[in-house]
């Protein structure tokens, strides 16, 4: 039982020098410090998917009104686009190819005719923001400002359901190998390795992007907070979020190992407590017995060694009464 307490005791104060021990979260920043303006915005923040273009007749936007996509003419001013996209170039909750969505498609109505995205993955804002998990959050930093989140949206809604985005594919049908894609069916650890390769199907690439959009995104946000990893890389701080979050996870696991290990010493503590009265009158009733016994067995023998056996009178005693001796007849 002692010895389970000392173990107890032990294993605590390694799990608490463990839980010292965690990763923290990347740093937050105003966008305004993190971006000296909406051309750094649009072309950090995405790790190169999108790049700024002054000469807005050569550019997308991420937001329209009119009936019409506008971007599917930008494509075909620019060569991108023949007739119409019969496909969806990237593929992650993308579908195959674009198509109309049902009328309660209201949050990214402007492709509500022909997007590459389903109602289900687009339904809401919550669903745009919390689609890729909680490393993918835009407000990691804390609650941002409405007209700075509905840039976030709007780009969410831009990647997830135009068409004109998979044009931009930067792992294009022309250079993807289905083998160094580690999320693709015919991926080859082996091959990837001694190529050096590494591809997917969702990843953009300097899609231009009108300035007039960019700056006015930076405009909106430029007073809210972002994480400042990697020049605002989204990517490199969702790495870190997602190490953190593990961390995180860990600690909270390590700190309930302590919690259960706290109570089950305190438990160990009273029982030895308990214990120890028990022991006491254990340990001491058996030793007064045998001290008592041992002077009695001095006595005897100094009473002996003086002539004076205590049980010898009565055995004399004994032998003078008695009638007969059993075993044989008196003569």
């Amino acid at each position: 039982m002692a010895a389970a307490a000392v173990f107890c005791i032990l294993a605590l104060g390694l799990l608490r020098m463990k839980v010292v021990a965690q990763t923290a979260n990347p740093q937050c920043k105003r966008f305004d410090q993190i971006y000296a303006n909406g051309k750094e915005l649009c072309e950090n923040m995405w790790g190169g998917a999108f790049k700024y273009e002054s000469d807005e007749a050569k550019a997308y936007t991420m937001w329209f009104f009119d009936g019409v996509n506008p971007n599917d003419a930008t494509a075909r001013s620019l060569g991108k686009l023949s007739t119409s996209h019969d496909t969806c170039g990237l593929q992650y909750y993308h579908k195959t190819k674009p198509g109309p969505e049902p009328d309660n498609f209201t949050e990214c109505h402007p492709w509500k005719d022909s997007a590459c995205c389903s109602h289900k993955i687009v339904e809401s804002y919550t669903k745009l923001k919390e689609g890729y998990g909680p490393e993918y959050h835009w407000d990691r930093c804390g609650p941002i400002s409405q007209e700075c989140e509905r840039f976030f949206v709007q780009e969410a809604c831009f990647y997830e359901c135009d068409p004109n985005a998979g044009l931009y594919r930067k792992f294009n049908s022309s250079v993807y190998d289905p083998r160094c894609d580690e999320y693709a069916t015919g991926y080859d650890a082996a091959y990837a390795k001694a190529n050096a390769c590494s591809h997917n199907a969702w990843q953009m690439h300097h899609m231009p992007i009108k300035a007039s959009y960019c700056d006015s995104w930076y405009d909106a946000c430029r007073k809210d907070k972002f994480c400042a990893s990697d020049g605002g890389d989204f990517f490199s701080c969702a790495a870190e979020y997602k190490e953190a979050d593990l961390a995180a996870a860990e600690l909270s696991k390590q700190k309930a190992a302590a919690t259960a290990l706290e109570d089950e010493n305190t438990e160990l503590q009273s029982q030895i407590k308990a214990l120890s009265t028990e022991a006491i009158v254990g340990i001491v009733v058996p030793s007064t017995v045998a001290v008592v016994g041992v002077c009695f067995s001095y006595f005897l023998i100094r009473q002996e060694r003086m002539g004076k056996p205590m049980f010898g009178r009565l055995m004399d005693d004994r032998d003078q009464h008695s009638p007969q001796t059993i075993g044989r007849n008196v003569a």
